[in-house]
């Protein structure tokens, strides 16, 4: 097999340096996403991980979030070198179907939703940058977020500074890579600022993969009295331009990587976005351990982007989504029994005008007038898209005694579609049908797990949880017909779609065999029927059910302060996910035990780090000198469900160099990245079941990128 084909997938590909000190977790780190409230992450009964301010930071120049999620177990995010179609992000094998944008896992930022009610979400929604701390939630507990089967991403923003604050960063790399940002904080009379805006533009590896971006973050927090903290957060995300290389056959991969797939070019093939949120969270504490929870937010997007497909098309999204939520915490005694519980509602709705026609050379082709509503459309797609969810939940932890606890939950989900079509034509050569259509899926998925704290250094749990996932908009927007032997995908509604449910046991354990030193371990299964899979993609990609499924697989956690200079992370992983039942794709059998296409089979990242000056666990910095060696692998992951042209796995190595200085109350960092040392040329993803076969995404080969960041106190 030649060189180009045997490395898998990409875990991180543009990414800066590794300021972060490398120590161990330590007991203090605190994680609210397991149990709605803050417990510490030692003894959080689930596969939970957190990746702090500094790790975030030192991981790359804070574009994606494959560079710092890497250390994540369970999770695989596959770098695409593709901005116009967002990160492939999966946990335990959900998301892994995504065309484009985040499927089957919750995205959430200062505890507002980032996920529309159907499941989708953008990942390029989290402002890196401003970001405080991350949290991965995986396993059964994730369930009680609702239709969210793989687990939840959770970001923080940080708090204001206590005085007037500018930070300043700025990165260049290859390939025309260049990332500033510019940050303002201070606190005023009790009233916290976070002002952040960063820009970010890239010529591109491929041809025809040059993106732009720009996104401001803001948060504003006050405490109107001791009980009442409000948190009030502005988002708006830019992309005026994101082209489309689309994927390569493996005959154009082997013979040049770095060129543009069929048509790609000649049809200007790109995306443009704009979307703006305004959200409001606030918590009042009623006393006596009690607390109630409430948050608000609206936002909109406006999507555009321009296809191969037909011969040239386009495809463009207004759209509107709102949402609010209340909370309640509690702690109380039952029969001497302490029990921490929360109760809560949610109610979202997201709405989208869904247009669609033809284009000439990336440019839209007006079509005909859209008589249905008497005014002019350059369309042949015309619709209303609304979804929405009313669900209500609750969690308790009971303490039976000081070595054993019980947690159990329960969430009532309710989730609505509906879509109405306005562009009908009802015979004719060119007649187009009614593609209006309604859905409604409901589930009740319910909880149960047990810990065992054997001692201060040791925790031992196991969990069970009933989940689901609907199909989202985007994934019901196509049909595939068949007239005179001819398949093709329509523009219409498909209500044949169901949601797949699924079955999740897991067992872990957290250890602490030394002061600074900590092991996670989890092993899974997740049995699902009616699992979601693309059924055929071409740039319009249409979607259908398979029988169901079966997800066996490990993740490990490891990190350890080895000496006053030295410090180790690891985060491996392991999955066999393949369909347990045979079925067909576009006529096509699938047997069963074929693997599910889009998901490596193992993942690895390892790291070591040498500082000059000893590492401090609890230092909000790190100075002196900073040099770490990465390594990070991947197993084998298909591209389709027939599991032809399978890409086997890869090994890169990754170093990086820092050295921090303190300057007046300041601090004045430099640092470079060699990524790929060795130069191997690999698959970076995957587009599952591409039917031109135009399966593979390559990775970046060596790459560098080299940078400056100032924090500066201004009294």
């Amino acid at each position: 097999m030649p060189h180009l084909l045997r490395p898998g997938f990409c875990l991180a590909a543009i990414t800066s340096i590794g300021l972060a000190p490398a120590f161990a977790q330590q007991l203090e780190e605190v994680v609210i996403s397991a149990s709605r409230a803050e417990v510490r992450s030692f003894d959080a009964p689930a596969a939970v991980q957190r990746i702090d301010r500094l790790a975030i930071e030192g991981s790359g120049p804070q574009i994606n979030l494959s560079e710092s999620l890497v250390r994540a177990p369970g999770l695989t995010i596959l770098e695409r070198q593709n901005y116009a179609q967002d990160l492939q992000i999966s946990i335990r094998g959900f998301g892994a179907r995504s065309a484009f944008g985040v499927r089957g896992i919750r995205l959430l930022i200062d505890g507002i939703p980032a996920t529309t009610p159907d499941g989708q979400g953008q990942s390029s929604s989290i402002s890196l940058t401003s970001t405080d701390h991350i949290e991965v939630l995986r396993g059964p507990l994730a369930q009680l977020y609702g239709n969210s089967s793989g687990g939840v991403i959770q970001a923080f923003t940080k708090d204001a500074a206590k005085v007037p604050t500018v930070d300043y960063q700025y990165y260049l790399g290859s390939y025309g890579m260049h990332r500033a940002d510019y940050q303002f904080s201070d606190t005023i009379d009790g009233y916290g600022l976070v002002a952040d805006y960063g820009t970010f533009s890239t010529s591109g590896y491929r041809a025809n993969s040059a993106a732009e971006r720009n996104q401001f973050n803001g948060k504003l927090s006050f405490e109107p009295n001791e009980q009442t903290k409000v948190n009030v957060v502005f988002n708006r995300f830019d992309m005026p331009l994101a082209q489309d290389p689309l994927g390569l056959t493996q005959a154009r991969l082997i013979v040049d990587p770095t060129e543009a797939g069929k048509d790609s070019m000649k049809y200007s093939v790109r995306k443009m976005v704009l979307q703006n949120q305004l959200g409001s969270s606030l918590k009042y504490d009623l006393g006596n351990d009690q607390s109630l929870s409430a948050r608000a937010y609206y936002g909109t997007r406006d999507n555009k982007q321009f296809q191969a497909a037909n011969s040239g098309s386009w495809v463009g999204l207004n759209r509107t989504y709102y949402g609010t939520g209340l909370q309640y915490n509690g702690r109380t005694l039952w029969k001497e029994t302490p029990i921490e519980w929360v109760a809560g509602y949610e109610y979202d709705k997201s709405s989208e005008r869904r247009k669609g026609g033809a284009a000439d050379n990336g440019i839209e082709s007006p079509t005909r007038e859209n008589s249905n509503l008497n005014t002019f459309c350059k369309c042949v797609r015309d619709e209303d898209n609304q979804a929405e969810n009313s669900d209500f939940f609750v969690q308790a932890t009971a303490h039976l005694s000081e070595q054993i606890s019980l947690i159990g939950g329960l969430r009532r989900s309710n989730i609505s579609f509906n879509s109405n079509d306005y562009f009908v034509i009802p015979s004719g050569a060119n007649a187009d049908k009614d593609g209006s259509g309604t859905a409604n899926f409901s589930a009740t998925s319910p909880v149960l797990g047990v810990t065992w704290h054997a001692n201060d250094d040791l925790n031992i749990y196991a969990n069970y949880g009933q989940g689901f996932e609907s199909p989202t908009l985007a994934e019901m927007a196509y049909a595939d017909i068949t007239v005179a032997g001819t398949t093709k995908t329509v523009n219409a509604f498909n209500t044949s779609m169901k949601a797949a449910n699924s079955q999740h046991y897991e067992i872990g354990a957290k250890w602490m065999p030394a002061r600074n030193a900590r092991i996670d371990f989890a092993l899974y299964q997740i049995d699902t029927t009616d699992e979601i899979v693309v059924l055929s993609n071409t740039g319009k990609t249409s979607y259908q059910n398979a029988p169901s499924t079966t997800r066996t697989g490990w993740e490990l956690a490891a990190s350890a302060q080895l000496s006053d200079h030295i410090a180790a992370n690891l985060s491996a992983s392991a999955i066999d996910a393949k369909f347990s039942q045979a079925f067909k794709t576009a006529g096509v059998p699938v047997p069963s035990g074929n693997k599910i296409p889009g998901i490596p089979e193992s993942s690895t990242f390892a790291e070591i780090a040498w500082a000059s000056e000893a590492f401090a666990p609890k230092s909000k910095t790190q100075l002196g000198t900073r040099v770490a060696l990465e390594w990070q692998q991947a197993g084998k992951i298909f591209p389709d469900d027939a599991n032809s042209d399978p890409v086997e796995g890869h090994s890169v190595f990754n170093l990086a160099l820092s050295q921090r200085w303190a300057w007046n109350q300041g601090l004045i960092t430099l640092y470079g990245r060699i990524n790929n040392i060795s130069d191997v040329r690999y698959v970076g993803s995957v587009i599952v079941n591409q039917k031109d076969l135009q399966f593979f995404e390559p990775a970046l080969p060596q790459n560098w990128v080299v940078g400056l960041s100032l924090s500066m106190p201004l009294r």
